[in-house]
């Protein structure tokens, strides 16, 4: 019996294509013998018009990859034709774009937190149905997901697809006035953050593991989120890093037959990026009050290594991630002063250069290559999204396979458990698919259709 069904969730975008996918489940007897996450939309070619441009186009172009996380696309860019071209920015700026980029976590994971996954621990079919029975909660995560839009528009001159943002720093630098305008927004934001924390700490979580290995940037100083080392922690317990420059030869991109995104293992293994993998790579990183949160969210205390394998669970560490975007921009805001210049030059210099940051969905790599006068010869882009997918099916094959082996659940249940597992992991469908087309193949053990 072949079931299709459909459904159209607006989740964001990162990855190479735009559109819509489906998920093949096949089944013989019991048994799921494959499942496959199809993205069947035709490339974006943001690499191939890419070439060609002048080495000051791509932090705007590849902003409009995404329209939820355009930040990560922007610093991302900068740190990779910056590293190309042997340059620098200094403290102010560097606090600058951390603040920006905190304005795009707090807006992005409050937009996932409560219009995308809280819907499913609580029986409800969409955010707008959640809202008749638990308005003041979505009131409340939309208060914080229009915090983050301030400190956008503030910094970059609009919520969506900021223009403040060019190589070396900004076109022009907030005044201190501006900033500090933002501070009791801010605070109140932090009162709504805790509040977050302890709504999704009481929802009821199923039993899941993931054994992917997980891969995020570290930093010595501080929870990473525009810089940092890429860190996995294995499924075996141990830790590697590499420089950024090495990440195209420990993470393999490869094409699969059923997706137009390409597939990418790291070390020929399955890896995922994300709130789980930061928490696990970096959490012992996170602010006192970040800590403090993810202790009252039952996640553990990260110094002393405490890890979440559990995907269902991941909203828990989104949550304490706004916790410390708030605090962290909070902190950047009343420190402010302006700089004397709002960036620094980048002339142009032949050479490739790398640079990765933590997309609210996780890892984004960059990798631009520039000819003297700094036209880009060659682009390559690796979001996180195309990275998790290999894992995602893995744990969907996984999850198919219990259910089945439980209590046989109808096409329909089938369909629901396996949506609600692909947004535990807060994937940018927008950009990879916009949402599942199930097809569910059974056949009998003898291999007739069932």
């Amino acid at each position: 019996m072949t079931h299709r069904g459909s459904r159209v969730l607006h989740v964001g975008s990162l990855s190479r294509v735009e559109g819509e996918g489906a998920l093949r489940l096949r089944v013989e007897g019991r048994t799921v013998t494959e499942a496959h996450l199809e993205i069947y939309e035709p490339p974006r070619f943001f690499e191939a018009f890419l070439r060609g441009r002048s080495y000051t186009e791509p932090p705007d172009i590849t902003a409009r990859v995404c329209g939820i996380c355009p930040v990560a696309y922007q610093m991302s860019a900068c740190a990779a034709i910056e590293d190309a071209c042997g340059v620098s920015v200094d403290p102010v700026i560097r606090d600058l774009r951390r603040l920006l980029y905190c304005g795009e976590w707090i807006e992005s994971q409050a937009l996932h937190i409560y219009l995308l996954h809280a819907p499913d621990f609580l029986g409800r079919a969409s955010a707008i149905e959640l809202a008749r029975t638990h308005r003041a909660e979505v009131e409340r995560g939309l208060r914080l997901k229009k915090a983050g839009n301030s400190l956008m528009e503030v910094l970059g001159g609009r919520a969506i697809h900021p223009v403040n943002v060019r190589l070396g720093g900004f076109h022009r630098a907030p005044t201190g006035g501006e900033l500090h305008s933002l501070s009791e927004e801010l605070k109140r934001a932090l009162d709504d953050a805790w509040a977050t924390v302890r709504w999704v700490s009481g929802f009821e979580f199923p039993d899941a593991h993931t054994d992917a290995a997980l891969l995020a940037l570290a930093r010595p100083d501080t929870y990473a989120i525009e810089t940092g080392v890429p860190t996995v922690l294995r499924a075996d317990g141990t830790w590697g890093s590499f420089p950024v420059r090495d990440f195209t030869e420990r993470v393999r991109e490869s094409h699969v037959p059923h997706s137009t995104a390409l597939h990418s293992r790291l070390d020929g293994h399955l890896h995922l990026t994300g709130s789980l993998a930061r928490f696990a790579v970096g959490g012992r990183r996170l602010s006192p009050v970040a800590i403090q949160a993810a202790i009252e969210a039952g996640l553990g205390d990260p110094r002393e290594g405490a890890v979440c394998r559990n995907p269902y669970r991941s909203i828990l560490v989104r949550a304490v991630e706004i916790v410390y975007a708030v605090g962290e921009a909070l902190r950047i805001v009343e420190a402010y002063e302006p700089p004397k210049h709002s960036f620094v030059e980048v002339p142009p210099h032949a050479g490739v250069g790398h640079g990765a940051t933590e997309a609210p969905r996780g890892l984004l790599y960059h990798r631009y290559a520039l000819a003297e006068d700094g036209t880009v010869t060659d682009a390559l882009l690796i979001p996180p999204t195309a990275q998790n997918q290999g894992a995602i099916e893995h744990d969907l094959l996984r999850l198919a396979q219990r259910a089945l082996a439980e209590h046989d659940p109808k096409d329909e249940e089938l369909t629901a458990l396996c949506e609600r597992a692909i947004r535990n992991h807060d994937p940018c469908i927008s950009c990879s698919t916009h949402f599942l087309d199930l097809t569910v193949v059974r056949t009998t053990p003898g291999g007739s259709h069932a």
